[in-house]
């Protein structure tokens, strides 16, 4: 069996919607769909993405119109988590949804700030967000996806030297996705697709998306035992709707 996974950070799930979601979730029937930055309570979920066929699962932020995560599933999981564990998540940053075969986390990392105000909370949350990965992972295989916020090689970010300790392009940060891959995760883009360039952000400043000025911030990551599985890995750059590209993973399992 093939299972298509897609994430994208949305940008307002509202906004997304007026700007044709509903036609992208049919055109790409996917099995999932992660949605980051969805800006909306449960009650504010457009009426449209309630009639395609999924469930909905949605992890709203305590304060409105900010960050949130949500899910759309055909397939029902064993059970559904909001946050990580006993972690209070009042920003909506995490769902775990547990299936059959794997684990699942749609993750809104948060942004470190432009003057990283938020760096340490950032890095917090990264390593709490990796030991609840290493958990899960030793009773079955994990999938985490979503706006990571950090561009982790040079080859991830259009202009790298201007961006050196930027938000998003710390040493903290990208020393953290190091310890991602040696903690036996695969970056599936890079695994699937090995130093092609491909960008999955852009600022909305200075025409960045149609001069290709991106970053490469989000990501499908698997646990080593998925290895095999991965059949595909792409970033959907000619997608609009979002300052954002959707990311998708497919699996063979």
């Amino acid at each position: 069996m093939e299972l298509k996974i897609i994430s994208w950070n949305v940008n307002g799930i509202r906004s997304a919607t007026a700007k044709g979601l509903t036609d992208f979730i049919k055109n790409e029937d996917a099995d999932i769909l992660c949605f980051q930055e969805i800006k909306a309570g449960e009650s504010d979920i457009p009426q449209a993405l309630r009639s395609e066929g999924y469930e909905l699962f949605v992890n709203p932020a305590e304060k409105k119109g900010y960050s949130g995560t949500m899910v759309m599933s055909r397939i029902k999981p064993l059970k559904f988590q909001k946050g990580i564990g006993e972690s209070r998540d009042a920003e909506g940053r995490v769902e775990v949804l547990e299936f059959e075969k794997f684990y699942l986390l749609n993750i809104y990392f948060p942004n470190s700030k432009p003057m990283l105000e938020r760096l340490d909370y950032k890095i917090q949350f990264d390593h709490e967000l990796l030991n609840y990965l290493n958990d899960l992972k030793k009773r079955k295989g994990v999938v985490a996806c979503g706006d990571f916020n950090v561009a982790h090689k040079d080859i991830d970010i259009a202009q790298p030297q201007n961006n050196i300790n930027h938000a998003g392009f710390t040493k903290e940060e990208r020393e953290w996705m190091d310890e991602v891959i040696s903690s036996g995760y695969i970056d599936t883009f890079r695994y699937i697709n090995g130093n092609k360039i491909k960008y999955s952000w852009w600022s909305n400043f200075a025409s960045a998306r149609q001069r290709n000025i991106g970053w490469r911030i989000d990501y499908f990551i698997t646990d080593t035992s998925l290895k095999e599985n991965i059949k595909s890995a792409e970033i959907l750059d000619q997608v609009k709707g979002s300052d954002h590209a959707p990311v998708k993973l497919t699996l063979s399992l």
